[in-house]
C-alpha cells in the first residue's frame, strides 16, 4: 500500500462547491446591509446639516445662513464640514440655502447599489425620502 499524500479532485470539487454555496448566500445579505448602512449616514447627515442650520438661526436674529461656510467658518463652528456639492458614502449632497431657509437634498450615486432613497431635509428638520 502506497502513503496517500494530499486531497484527490472530487474532495477539491467539494471544498470549491461549499465555499461557492456559502458566498451565494451572504454576498446579496452584504450588499443589502452596505446599502442600509449608507441609507442611515445619508440621514444622519442630513439631519446634522439641519441641526447646525437651525441652531444658527436661532443663534443669528431667526435668519437662515445663505451658505455652508457661515455655519463651517463660525468659532466654533456649526458644523465641522461642508457636505454640499460632495460625495460621501454613495450619496452626493446638494444644498440650497437662503434666508429664509433651506433644503438640503442627498441622492444614491447609484439607486439599488449604492442606496435605495432620495432623502430631503427642508427648512424645520423636516426629513422625507422619495
Amino acid at each position: 500500500m502506497r502513503n496517500r499524500q494530499g486531497f484527490t479532485l472530487v474532495e477539491i470539487m467539494i471544498v470549491v462547491a461549499i465555499i461557492a454555496l456559502l458566498a451565494s448566500i451572504a454576498i446579496p445579505n452584504l450588499l443589502r446591509a452596505k446599502i442600509a448602512a449608507n441609507d442611515a449616514v445619508a440621514q444622519n447627515t442630513l439631519k446634522t446639516m439641519s441641526t447646525a442650520t437651525e441652531t444658527y438661526q436661532t443663534s443669528s436674529s431667526w435668519s437662515y445662513p445663505n451658505d455652508m461656510t457661515a455655519l463651517t467658518g463660525a468659532t466654533p463652528p456649526y458644523i465641522s464640514k461642508d457636505y454640499c456639492n460632495t460625495t460621501v458614502s454613495g450619496f452626493s449632497y446638494s444644498c440650497t440655502m437662503g434666508a429664509a431657509g433651506y433644503t438640503f437634498k442627498a441622492s444614491p450615486t447609484t439607486r439599488g447599489t449604492s442606496g435605495s432613497s432620495t432623502y430631503t431635509v427642508t427648512t424645520g428638520s423636516i426629513l422625507t425620502a422619495q
